[in-house]
């Protein structure tokens, strides 16, 4: 039986064949129920964030004191790969990125070690210090506002915290809930300076009382009788007029000193959903978990609280999965329409249904069997895997058709429908085992990309391999079977009945003059080739095309210094810039935070409405609105976008970089020069450095000599100075299962100037009340508010807006330039966020290029035993990117991740192609035909099945470009290099291949003259 065993067996037990194709379809099916959906695949690196509060310290004093020394302690944990800590007044924040074969878990738990092994030699002062599973400052995948007509905002708060969060806290995978606009009540003391000082009385002295005022200790139990009884002694005073009663000595109570009562904590932050004020939960997942599961998840609780808290507004102002489930949907969409073309196209060509159900019945089995293959791998399905899907469903097909083709061919020749069925697989056999391990020797290179990006890609390329593994097994068995029931499939008709006879006499006619003279030919089209490469260099090259995700998003930045109702003021002025949009109908909801981790920052976003239900985009609004954006004073704006991808990181769609030197000073004064010099980048607009020495401080210098003389302790002149300047939280109070923190204060009015603290007293250890004039003075300077570090070195970032008329590769590459130009010696330049991706995407992706092109020759090699049959295979590849590049420019799409995988994609076609016609001349050679001859008959003969599978192909890929709604850009970037640059390859597949191999193939002998060979030696040997 030789090579057709496989089909012999199918057409001898059809319903052997049957069988086994319903077992991979009950498996797909079965698959389909336990399968994971979600946006992308699993390959988030794991992300640990350390974080801290130091209260009163400056960022100078959280940097070299605390951050620097859990930085150098986390930096050493086994398999950490990149440490960024910023400082801040009173606080830190570190992200530590991991190895992606790292566990989250168990990396979280060494970082945790590692932070508890120097936790002792942090100052006294630092507090709060914590291990979270997730990003520091991570975007949440869900906004969720909460609202009351009837409740004041800190009953609101206190119902959020304790009711609200702590529903979506437990939801799989969130890793915190993250809190903005809210007020917890507090109990203030408001101390009166002067009235301390009649008294002679310090804030010391205060502080003490107060932390007393919570006495509810265990004491210990004794027994009586059978009975165990506890003892607590409890003493504690919850009400401000119990509070005001306590004595600070013998004749002086605290209310002869301060004013006690309850009231809001000072606000951090301040939430609006459509000019009313809310409560904002911002749910953030873990790295690694599931952001449409936890969406799911979150509108469930949402919709259980609603029973409970009737008197409670509930909006999700901000969903993720939106955009996810959106694009899964339109992805699906897609496919059934590839489905639907391609099956037309079949019919079209062998014109009779019966004859185009049989390769069509391979389409639904490889696809519904995939999903299989992606369960047992631990795969989910995803965009990546629906796009590979999509894709796939043009390549399925093509083994089908060629097998079906040839039985039908054989039929029309006069042999029976069995033995036609037997003989034209077995004929073919080779020629797709050969173009199925080359389609996987292209596709599973991708599998191995070590970038982020490239990471995205492992399921694309494993999906796509075993889809058309499945595809060829059952092309070579179901279609054999099938082909071998149908009497029809004998008779002519399609275009190839009248027309494509005509159409294959005009295709002879121009091949042969081509075959006769294949060196003019390989000229002729090594010129139109070199065109490609010099239009390459107008391709412009970016991570991912720029997406309409259906919500727009602006961030605010105040000047350092500035508080939360002046950045409260310019978010205002944004929120009226966006409002129209609401009031067109456009957006759903306008939704702003002021004090976003900062009080100096604020965010404002309108989510669109659905897709099909607008004619504006995205990119209209945002382009509409960045002149008014640009001209806002008081404040810089900037329009973040994300990807489908998710890895703008920190850079918003932007560029982000960083300088890193020895001390910040240095670093601020090459950053400076650095972004007057990047003004001159076409382009480039927005640039911010973001360190700036504007944030005003009042140095107070302590003469420790004088204070030590006056026996005044550091402890106590600290607290006394964080009392009267701001306010001091001294102790808490437990009031209804309510931490009620204590905070003391100065009455307002006493310290508004600097000169102020100077008239204080503070008490000494001899009993003493010494003038703060006495052993301080004071200093005022601007210091910079944020302090930056990348890879354990001090860094300060550098921001700045693209402009979409350049691609992010072109400045990238002006920017690494002018840094090796002009950075001064000792300053180091690193691309963050999506510049830094890109750049170790392109180099990942030329590695696979290569890699995949040497392991296609290698396979096409082992298979044909003739280096010139894989070198006439490999000599048409390389136009056939041409004709991708050619595609890219025509209709003017850039070079990113999407449009790099369709070029892979179409490497593998071309190769596919290029073997059924070189597997049908070598044939052709070993029945005893001249080189030319069999080149040309070859050409004839695999004419329709090539042009088939082309159209297939191509046809297949007409949805991506045609497709709207979620996530259109990315598909029609992959999407246009299948339809132009695979209907422009065509022509070199099937004007090239012939002429190449008529060239190469005439320098060695026949395929089957050494195994004549061979059997002679062998019958002379006697063997």
């Amino acid at each position: 039986m030789g090579g057709r065993g496989i089909s012999d067996l199918s057409v001898r037990r059809p319903w052997l064949a049957a069988v086994m194709s319903l077992l991979i379809v009950i498996a797909g099916i079965g698959a389909l129920f336990g399968i994971e959906v979600r946006e992308l695949p699993d390959v988030d690196r794991p992300i640990v964030s350390v974080r801290a509060n130091y209260p009163g310290a400056s960022p100078t004093t959280v940097d070299a004191e605390v951050a620097s020394l859990v930085e150098g302690a986390v930096a050493r944990v086994a398999g950490v790969e990149a440490v960024r800590t910023s400082s801040e007044e009173g606080n830190f924040r570190m992200r530590v990125e991991f190895s992606s074969d790292r566990d989250l878990a168990n990396a979280a738990n060494d970082v945790r070690e590692a932070v508890s092994r120097v936790e002792t030699r942090l100052p006294d002062g630092v507090e709060d210090l914590f291990v979270v599973k997730s990003e520091e400052d991570a975007d949440p995948v869900v906004d969720v506002a909460v609202w009351s007509d009837a409740r004041s905002i800190g009953e609101l708060t206190r119902l959020v915290e304790d009711a609200i969060a702590t529903e979506f806290t437990a939801v799989d995978g969130v890793a915190e809930v993250v809190l903005f606009g809210d007020r917890q009540r507090v109990l203030r003391v408001e101390v009166k300076p002067d009235r301390l000082a009649a008294f002679g009385l310090s804030i010391g002295e205060v502080a003490e009382v107060l932390r007393a005022a919570q006495f509810d200790v265990p004491v210990g139990s004794f027994s009586s009788g059978p009975l165990e009884v506890l003892v607590r002694a409890d003493a504690t005073v919850a009400e401000p007029a119990r509070i005001e009663e306590l004595l600070l000595n013998d004749r002086v109570r605290l209310g002869d000193v301060a004013e006690v009562y309850f009231g809001l904590a000072t606000p951090d932050s301040v939430a609006r959903l459509d000019g009313r004020q809310v409560v904002s939960l911002g749910i953030v997942r873990q790295a690694q978990s599931n952001t449409v599961r936890i969406s799911d998840e979150v509108s469930s609780a949402i919709e259980r609280l609603k029973q409970r808290f009737p008197d409670l507004g509930f909006a999700v102002t901000s969903d993720d999965a939106v955009f996810i489930k959106g694009a899964i949907s339109e992805v699906l969409k897609t496919l059934g329409v590839a489905l639907v073309i391609v099956i037309a196209v079949i019919w079209v060509f062998f014109g009779r249904l019966g004859a185009t159900l049989i390769p069509a019945v391979t389409i639904p089995i490889a696809l519904v069997g995939s999903v299989a293959g992606i369960y047992l791998m631990g795969f989910s399905i995803n965009l990546i895997t629906l796009l590979a899907l999509v894709l796939a469903t043009g390549l399925v097909v093509d083994d089908a058709i060629v097998v079906t083709e040839n039985i039908q061919r054989r039929r029309q020749e006069g042999m029976g429908r069995r033995a036609a069925a037997v003989l034209g697989s077995g004929q073919v056999f080779f020629a797709v085992i050969a173009t199925t391990v080359t389609l996987i020797a292209v596709f599973v290179p991708i599998s191995f990309l070590p970038s982020d990006a490239g990471r995205l890609f492992t399921e694309f390329g494993f999906v796509l391999a075993v889809t058309v593994a499945i595809s060829s097994f059952v092309a070579l068995t179901m279609c054999p079977m099938l082909a071998s029931l149908s009497e029809g499939l004998g008779r002519g008709g399609g275009v190839f009945g009248g027309l494509g006879t005509r159409l294959a006499a005009l295709y002879g006619a121009l091949i042969r003059p081509m075959i006769r003279a294949p060196l003019v030919t390989l000229m002729g089209a090594t010129l139109i080739a070199g065109g490609a490469v010099l239009v390459y260099e107008r391709l412009g090259e970016e991570l991912v095309p720029p997406e309409d995700r259906g919500m727009v998003s602006v961030w605010v930045q105040g000047p350092d210094g500035t508080g939360l109702d002046y950045t409260d003021r310019q978010v205002v002025k944004v929120e009226d810039m966006l409002r129209p949009y609401v009031e067109q109908g456009v957006a759903q909801s306008l939704y702003s935070i002021t004090g976003r981790y900062d009080l100096n920052r604020g965010s404002i976003g309108v989510r669109l409405v659905p897709w099909q239900e607008r004619d504006v985009s995205q990119a209209d609004i945002e382009a509409e609105i960045s002149d008014e954006l640009d001209a806002l004073p008081g404040a810089r704006p900037r329009i973040r976008s994300g990807n489908s991808l998710g890895l703008r990181g920190g850079s918003g769609g932007g560029l982000s970089i960083a300088l890193t030197g020895p001390n910040y000073p240095q670093i601020a004064e090459a950053a400076d020069a650095f972004a007057r010099d990047m003004e001159e980048l076409t382009g480039v607009s927005g640039i911010r450095v973001q360190y700036q020495a504007t944030q005003p401080q009042l140095s107070i210098g302590v003469d420790r000599q004088r204070a030590s003389d006056l026996r005044v302790p550091m402890a106590t002149l600290s607290g006394t100075l964080r009392a009267l300047i701001d306010e001091d939280e001294v102790a808490e109070l437990t009031i209804d299962d309510e931490a009620v923190p204590i905070f003391l204060q100065s009455s307002q009015g006493a310290v508004r100037d600097p000169v102020d603290l100077m008239n204080l007293n503070i008490r000494s250890d001899a009993g003493d009340l010494v003038p703060l004039s006495q052993i301080v003075t004071l200093n005022e300077r601007g210091v910079a508010a944020e302090l930056d570090r990348h890879e354990q070195r001090r860094a300060i970032e550098i921001d700045a807006s693209v402009s979409p008329d350049v691609t992010l590769r072109e400045v990238i590459d002006e920017v690494r330039a002018m840094g090796q130009e002009r950075l001064p010696a000792g300053i180091g330049l690193i691309f963050l966020g999506e510049a830094a991706s890109l750049d170790e995407t392109s180099s990942a992706l030329t590695a696979t290029y290569v890699i995949a092109l040497l392991v296609v020759f290698l396979v096409l090699l082992a298979q044909f035993e003739s280096l010139t049959s894989a070198l006439v295979v490999m000599t048409t590849v390389p136009f056939g990117v041409c004709a991708a590049i050619y595609a890219l420019l025509l209709t003017g799409t850039t070079i990113n991740i999407y449009s790099q995988i369709g070029v892979l994609m179409l490497i593998g076609v071309m190769a596919k192609n290029g073997i059924l016609l070189v597997e049908f001349a070598n044939q052709l050679r070993d029945d005893g035909r001249e080189v030319m001859d069999a080149a040309y008959e070859a050409a004839l003969a695999r004419l329709r099945p090539i042009a088939m599978t082309l159209i297939c192909t191509v046809m297949a890929g007409l949805p991506l470009i045609l497709g709207t709604g979620p996530g259109a850009e990315a598909r029609a970037s992959i999407g246009w290099v299948i339809v132009g640059g695979l209907g422009m390859a065509a022509i070199f597949t099937l004007f090239l291949t012939p002429a190449a191999y008529a060239l190469l193939s005439g320098l060695t002998r026949a395929r089957a003259s050494s195994s004549v060979a061979l059997d002679r030696e062998l019958r002379d040997t006697g063997a």
